[in-house]
């Protein structure tokens, strides 16, 4: 159960010898928002070990109760504009610092927030919100272990200018579906391996990159690691794909569904408990190796699954991509090695492990991952048993339970679930269900392109 944290971080004494010796002059302090976004400041380094790397930096707390385009959202009680929109002390985790290889002379640290008055933690954070649920697994002896795979599309266009374009008649950058492909994959190689590259040198460890489904789609797999490290490394990730493809001219989407055409774009979750560093789910006398704790988690996993869409699947996009026969499942089955269900069990041994298929690449990892560990200690704490594994077509599956098919369901299954509010408190409860509901208004605030083609004439 190798956490690898010896080739993962920088130390304190480590950065502050690289800011004396003029390697390191910034220091990036950030947290992650509600839309998974890195958010927060540059500062110098000698600022930075002056006044800010033990007292933190103070932002506005409407950052973490905005839209995604930044514009505050009435109806939050964290923060508002009758609150007057104070700040919140964003405190570097000295467990996160990291060299960032492909911005010259930096470094990144992320940062927990606080309360600027009580210094308690501000709960509705999305990295708090996961704590909260690691020490609710930790209290019953359990450490959750993630991995997940994170998808994304490529496009010879720049971010300038396919903003200029309206987003429309991108260029892929590749015409063909690159499932596997070695050929097309080294013609990617030049952004793709820079990515893989500058995440290692910046303490991101990773295992795999390879072409997916569609065209020019790719996907890069991390090590698996405690739950609140692999978020990190997840949206450290996410930015760092971004950052790196703006430097080469071209862009990338992590939206789950960028065109209703081309395959979507997941964030499959692998999970498991372990306990007194060995894994809570292998049983080797048991049916398919899973023990007890395995099937009780998977139980729960499932039972939750349709209430806790929104912390997988949290935009108006998301939604679009659970469609038959697309690999993103519409199902919440569960099989041996299934790709047409929501779950399946993989992994051998020590290995074994929950796979939810359920979460797209849009999915802010601190929720999704929160969500994961809720649903499976509701499974253990209830012992519930998953049903047999379906081991024909999930999509054609007349008995089984349906993810929800759009983002108003998946508010109303949110709002309405006793178990949510129960596992993360009413507040933190309140907070992500305001997020989805502004997301949906915004929406049906705006007349859409498709609506215009098929109106404006013929009606």
């Amino acid at each position: 159960m190798s956490t690898h944290s010896s080739r993962v971080h920088v130390s304190r004494t480590d950065l502050e010898s690289r800011i004396a010796s003029g390697e390191i002059d910034t220091v990036v302090m950030a947290f992650v928002d509600q839309h998974g976004r890195l958010t927060g400041k540059r500062a110098t380094g000698r600022f930075f070990l002056e006044h800010a790397a033990d007292a933190g930096t103070e932002n506005c707390d409407y950052l973490i109760a905005c839209d995604i385009d930044n514009n505050p959202v009435p109806g939050y009680r964290f923060a508002s504009y009758d609150l007057g929109y104070g700040d919140m002390l964003a405190r570097p985790d000295w467990s996160t610092i990291r060299i960032i290889p492909w911005v010259p002379r930096t470094a990144l640290v992320l940062c927990d927030l606080f309360d600027v008055n009580t210094q308690d933690p501000i709960e509705v954070s999305p990295r708090q919100v996961l704590r909260r649920q690691v020490e609710r697994a930790e209290a019953q002896g359990f450490t959750p272990m993630i991995g997940s795979e994170i998808e994304f599309f490529v496009f010879r266009d720049s971010y300038e200018e396919a903003h200029a374009k309206g987003y429309r008649s991108l260029r892929n950058h590749s015409p063909w579906l690159q499932d596997y492909h070695v050929l097309q994959t080294t013609f990617d190689e030049y952004l793709i391996g820079e990515i893989r590259r500058g995440l290692e040198a910046a303490g991101v460890p990773v295992e795999f990159s390879k072409g997916e489904a569609g065209r020019g789609q790719h996907e890069i797999n991390l090590d698996y690691a405690p739950a609140i490290e692999m978020a990190d490394r997840n949206h450290i990730y996410k930015n760092a794909a971004k950052e790196i493809a703006a430097l080469h001219g071209r862009s990338v989407t992590f939206m789950a569904k960028y065109d209703f055409d081309d395959t979507g774009s997941s964030c499959h979750i692998h999970s498991s408990l372990w306990r007194n560093g060995e894994s809570a789910m292998y049983d080797h006398h048991g049916e398919h190796g899973m023990s007890e704790m395995f099937r009780w988690y998977l139980g729960g996993l499932m039972a939750t699954a349709r209430e806790f869409s929104l912390l997988w699947a949290p935009t108006i996009n998301s939604y679009k991509r659970f469609q038959p026969g697309s690999w993103a499942p519409t199902g919440v089955g569960w099989g041996i090695d299934n790709r047409t269900l929501g779950f399946r069990k993989v992994g051998h041994g020590s290995s074994t492990r929950v796979e939810c298929r359920i979460p797209g690449a849009d999915a802010n990892s601190y929720l999704a991952f929160a969500g994961t560990i809720a649903g499976g200690l509701y499974g253990i704490e209830h012992r519930i048993e998953p049903p047999a594994p379906y081991a024909g077509n999930g999509y054609t599956a007349d008995d089984i339970m349906r993810v929800p098919w759009n983002l108003a369901d998946a508010i109303a299954l949110w709002e309405q679930s006793e178990i949510a509010r129960a596992a993360f408190g009413d507040d933190v409860h309140h907070h992500i269900l305001t997020t989805a509901k502004a997301e949906w208004v915004a929406f049906n605030q705006t007349v859409t392109d498709w609506e215009m083609r098929r109106y404006f004439e013929r009606i």
